[in-house]
């Protein structure tokens, strides 16, 4: 259910975005709640094509449940769990699409690397975020490289992280 102000919003976004296919390595994130009282599937379709527009690198995603003494709670026209729960995969399909298609574009680049912690799957790895916040594992002693800036070349791209070595 749009309104004229969430109208003037998308206007303003779609104008803005514009101005982000002149940078293709800009990194650009959301949330999306879906099945928000009186959403239709028309209103969840258009959500679906401004994510085929944008391609986002990351899209934290939930379905919408009630919370108590919130407006929302009481309206009359919510949406079904079934409902719900089906337009929850269907975005997250396109949502691991997307994540997949932005990181395959980092294969082979060195890329500069904030050390956060240690791998905990793999011990002698440590995990960091790029200038993206994809995260990227690579080889190294995390007493030594914690809250370092260190350059990366990416040799793997997964879908929700990045792999390679230390240059």
């Amino acid at each position: 259910m749009y309104t004229s102000d969430l109208e003037t919003q998308l206007n303003t976004f779609y104008r803005s975005l514009f101005s982000i296919q002149r940078l293709p390595d800009a990194s650009i994130s959301a949330d999306v709640i879906v099945g928000f009282p009186g959403e239709t599937e028309e209103d969840f379709q258009d959500t679906l094509r401004l994510m085929e527009e944008v391609k986002f690198d990351t899209i934290n995603t939930a379905a919408y449940s009630p919370r108590p003494n919130t407006p929302a709670a009481d309206w009359e026209n919510q949406v079904s769990e079934e409902i719900k729960k089906d337009r929850l995969q269907r975005i997250n399909v396109l949502v691991k699409e997307h994540a997949k298609e932005r990181r395959a574009r980092m294969m082979g680049r060195t890329v500069e690397v904030l050390v956060e912690e240690r791998n905990v799957k793999v011990p002698t790895q440590v995990m960091g975020r790029t200038r993206h916040n994809y995260i990227v594992y690579f080889e190294g002693d995390i007493d030594e490289l914690q809250g370092e800036l260190v350059d990366v070349k990416i040799e793997d791209c997964q879908t929700f992280y990045l792999s390679g070595s230390r240059v």
